[in-house]
């Protein structure tokens, strides 16, 4: 057998060609890992151990991702947009004030990028409802067809109950958590004071007294703040309570594309607003320490599982070396034979080829499989969590005359996580990025244990064959 091997090897270095290069070193690879598959169990731990990192690091990224671009999504649609233009302050000496920003509106929608401008207004109130004592709330004025105007927001916005309705200058909306504080339902009615003219900061054309508005909707946005401490109201209706300045909600088809936005809009108000400043300002400006918050969170998350690929890489390093020692005399029978100290380097590399290949291949197949069907399968994993707690229910029962409350299993509960069911998102770059990990951590450990190759001297190691 080992005079058939020597042959075909020898048949392949003959070969003057790349090609046939290519083709003696593949087959010698293959043979090492088919015949390592037998007699050890060494490449098969390497390519689970890659798979298992790749396996979790996507699963684990794609649920992070589907957490943090939900918050994400809900700050940018509903509370910051991604372009905010506020209104100048209104001067002491200059009681009618700056031109306002409704004339801009139309000029700014028709820039290209610009998907929606939503004229608003804003103010904290106190919102009783009936019972229980008062709650602070942020009370935003918007026009009625915002949600024709913005998609971005009516996707954002579930309705409970009722729907988005500010026809009427009592109609208000109330988030989910709020109505639940206040004990209102669709219908009620619920009054509400501006703070700014509790403190006497109102302007005089401010009612300062106590409001009554009608419930026409109860929404959830997915951002617990804001079903807490959110209502909406007719845009008029904000003016006439006190509300700040107009200012204008600005949606881009590419958030990402903000300063070049920025710089397509400010020659638009230079234009529709002469003499007065207007203060543009991006998403970035706004929640800047939350979303810093999230992206080291996402880079730890990187570096703490990442350490499965060191782990492993240093693994199949030992486990190569260990073969380049062990198969001392077939490598100096190759180099008797003809071949280069490159040539029989890349056998072994070929082999980390094979291992990390295979390795991030099943894991990024199972990982993505996994992330696309999360909530099933942790639906299912909590389903056979509570089976075996029923059990153990059942045989305490049996044996010591009573049963326990061992409660229901819940992965991610809705009592602790504000969530109905678990959200993952799939980044096509994070795949690739997390592949290459997987991949790379197999074939730079290969490459450096077959370093000893160049140092194998085929007289010395034949001497006594």
């Amino acid at each position: 057998m080992k005079v058939k091997r020597t042959a075909r090897v020898q048949k392949g270095l003959e070969g003057r060609g790349a090609a046939a290069q290519v083709r003696w070193i593949g087959f010698v690879a293959s043979r090492y890992v088919s015949r390592k598959r037998r007699n050890s169990p060494s490449a098969v731990l390497a390519v689970l151990g890659i798979a298992t990192g790749v396996l979790a690091l996507t699963v684990i990224l794609a649920v992070m991702n589907g957490f943090q671009l939900g918050f994400i999504e809900s700050i940018l649609e509903i509370a910051s947009y991604h372009i905010r233009v506020e209104e100048p302050a209104r001067e002491a000496a200059e009681p009618q004030g700056p031109p306002s920003l409704q004339g801009a509106i139309p000029l700014i929608r028709g820039l290209p990028g610009i998907v929606a401008v939503t004229p608003l207004r804003e103010f904290h109130g106190l919102i009783r409802g009936n019972r229980g004592g008062p709650q602070v709330a942020l009370i935003r004025g918007l026009p009625q067809d915002v949600l024709e105007q913005d998609r971005g927001m009516a996707e954002k916005l579930v309705f409970e109950a009722g729907s988005f309705d500010l026809s009427r200058k009592d109609s208000i909306l109330l988030g989910a958590e709020l109505a639940r504080r206040l004990s209102v339902k669709l219908g009620d009615d619920v009054t509400v004071v501006s703070v700014a003219g509790l403190l006497g900061e109102a302007p005089e054309e401010a009612a300062p007294g106590a409001d009554s508005f009608t419930v026409r909707g109860i929404f959830r946005s997915g951002f617990y703040e804001y079903d807490l401490g959110w209502g909406f109201i007719n845009l008029d209706t904000a003016q006439a309570l006190g509300a700040d300045a107009l200012f204008l909600g600005v949606k881009l088809r590419n958030r990402w594309q903000d300063t070049r936005a920025v710089g397509l809009i400010r020659p638009v108000l230079a234009a529709s607003l002469p003499g007065a400043a207007p203060l543009v300002s991006t998403w970035r400006s706004y929640n800047r320490a939350f979303f810093g918050a999230l992206r080291t969170e996402k880079l730890l998350m990187f570096v703490v599982v990442g350490l499965i690929f060191i782990v492993v890489g240093l693994n199949i390093f030992q486990a190569q070396r260990r073969m380049v020692l062990e198969r001392r005399e077939e490598i100096g029978l190759f180099r008797a034979l003809g071949a280069g100290d490159r040539a029989v380097r890349l056998v072994f590399v070929w082999d980390g080829f094979i291992i990390g290949f295979t390795g991030a291949g099943l894991g990024m197949v199972l990982g993505l499989l996994i992330a696309a069907y999360i909530s099933r399968c942790f639906s299912a994993l909590e389903a056979g969590v509570n089976g075996i707690l029923r059990l153990l229910n059942s045989l305490v029962g049996v044996f010591m005359g009573y049963s326990p409350d061992l409660g229901e299993f819940a992965i991610f509960s809705p009592a602790i996580f504000y969530i109905k069911e678990i959200p993952s998102r799939i980044i096509p770059h994070e795949v690739l990025l997390i592949y290459l990990f997987g991949f790379l951590s197999a074939l730079l450990a290969a490459w450096f244990a077959s370093g000893k190759v160049s140092r194998t001297r085929p007289a010395e190691v034949l001497r006594y064959e």
